[in-house]
């Protein structure tokens, strides 16, 4: 039988692993609108900020630097826009970190019990998401998904299944079926 010490040991692995892994889904992701980040200044409360949404425009407001262009960048990437910012003129060492406090959300429609937005959390597959939205309808067509993924710039439809992986800002669509 394992050991209380084992158990705690394997719990603080998995606590590491999964960690890990959701920063190195966090470092490939690209802010848009609609995210919240959270910028942290070592040492300076006055240029910390728990909670900035992204706003339309794709920008946020920071004290010094006046509006910054955030939307497709990666947090890492304002991290270092913010650092290089403030370096020369206001702080001679910043220490600074970016992180992502709500991803902005997905939308199912058609025929989904609660369509809607939802928010988005990483590694949702569309069967996930469609259970978020409180089930398929009885008259939901399951092989008829078409999603407008938000990273298409042409924002066209493409039929996807229900092992698809769902990514902030993509709008799914449940047909309904003809009998």
């Amino acid at each position: 039988m394992p050991t209380t010490a084992t158990h705690r040991l394997f719990a603080i692995l998995t606590l590491l692993l999964a960690a890990t892994l959701s920063h190195a889904q966090e470092s490939n992701y690209t802010l848009n609108a609609g995210d919240t980040i959270r910028i942290y200044v070592y040492g300076e409360p006055d240029l910390t900020f728990q909670s900035l949404l992204i706003g339309q425009n794709g920008r946020i407001s920071y004290p010094f630097l006046g509006e910054l262009k955030v939307s497709g960048k990666t947090a890492s990437e304002v991290q270092d826009q913010i650092t290089n910012g403030l370096k020369p003129d206001y702080l001679v060492d910043p220490r600074i970190s970016v992180s992502i406090v709500k991803y902005r959300p997905f939308f199912v429609n058609g025929e989904v019990k609660s369509p809607g937005g939802v928010d988005f959390q990483p590694g949702l597959t569309l069967r996930k998401a469609v259970a978020l939205a409180g089930g398929f309808t009885e008259r939901a067509n399951r092989k008829e998904i078409l999603v407008i993924a938000d990273s298409d710039p042409e924002r066209r439809e493409k039929k996807v299944g229900l092992e698809y992986q769902v990514q902030p800002g993509d709008i799914f669509t449940v047909q309904d079926t003809f009998f």
